[in-house]
């Protein structure tokens, strides 16, 4: 899949890398990129993810040469509820410490991610987007039978299936649907849900966005999260966790809804099994979408900050 992605597009060179901390693998992996590195000759470095922080701008501080270094987290791992608060207290120190001694700037996704990068040093935003086509009109509303919610992700812990499934069984009247598959699959048990497992290609995806009658995120972090505009540009109305980044997109109670218990939903859901309000809120999540989560617009920056 991420072959296909670069395909005619760019050149793309694999380095192994270990997802969690480990000094022997991390050390070969930073010998590799600095070897990429002094093959390429690049006038610009960008990082992505948490795992280049330290990998990627060692190996662009052992590099050196005339380049322009930048970094977006994408989520900073610090974010993380799924690690002790040793490891998280690690991971940003990690953060801070690399921005301090091995430079460059971050480029914030997403505007409380923006807030972090400030404490840390030098940073700029540059939000997430994705293409809007303003001549495609607003395609019709799914005729289903019942309210229709939906997901699109891999089943891991950060999604919380978990609490997806316990949402489910609180409302038994709503249909649910988890467009993905994942090594929590087990963790979907309530009988209102349909797991669509893995899809061939982005227009599968969206077929079954199209589907929903409102797409829902149940992160426990974020960083921003292309799946949430992907549904705003389709037109569909939102609820999501209250957590980093599912905030910096949803606005509450214009182009959907943020919450933070489950009972929240209750009202939530009464408001959204109007077709009208789904219809509004949905409209209102693809200007905000247009407005500030175009890449047309967004990357332009982005290209301004290589240049400059």
């Amino acid at each position: 899949m991420v072959k296909k992605l670069f395909a005619g597009k760019a050149t793309l060179i694999e380095v192994p890398m270990a997802a969690e901390i480990s000094p022997l693998s991390d050390a070969k992996a930073t010998r590799q990129i600095y070897r990429e590195l002094k093959k390429i000759k690049p006038d610009v470095i960008h990082l992505h993810s948490s795992k280049a922080t330290i990998l990627g701008r060692l190996a662009a501080f052992l590099y050196g040469g005339n380049k322009k270094l930048f970094y977006t987290p994408h989520g900073y791992s610090f974010l993380r509820t799924d690690v002790s608060k040793t490891k998280t207290g690690l991971f940003k120190a990690i953060e801070k410490y690399a921005q301090l001694f091995l430079g460059g700037t971050t480029v914030a996704c997403g505007d409380t991610e923006y807030e972090i990068a400030r404490t840390f040093g030098k940073a700029v935003l540059v939000r997430n987007g994705l293409s809007v086509d303003e001549s495609i009109p607003a395609p019709a509303l799914p005729d289903n039978t019942r309210l229709t919610v939906g997901i699109v992700s891999r089943i891991t812990f950060a999604r919380s299936p978990k609490l997806f499934n316990e949402i489910a069984l609180r409302f038994p009247d709503i249909d649910f649907v988890w467009i993905g598959d994942g090594e929590l699959r087990e963790a979907l048990t309530a009988p209102n849900i349909r797991i669509t497992g893995w899809l061939s290609g982005k227009e599968q995806v969206a077929a079954e966005i199209q589907r929903l009658d409102l797409y829902m995120q149940t992160s426990l972090w974020e960083g921003l999260p292309y799946a949430v505009l992907e549904a705003m540009a389709l037109r569909k109305p939102v609820v999501a966790t209250d957590v980093i980044g599912n905030k910096d997109i949803v606005v509450h109670g214009e182009t959907g809804f943020l919450f933070t218990d489950i009972s929240e939903l209750d009202a939530c859901f009464a408001r959204l099994k109007d077709a009208a309000n789904r219809s509004a809120l949905g409209q209102a999540g693809y200007m905000r979408c247009l407005e500030l989560f175009n890449n047309n617009t967004n990357f332009k920056g982005l290209l301004e900050l290589y240049r400059a």
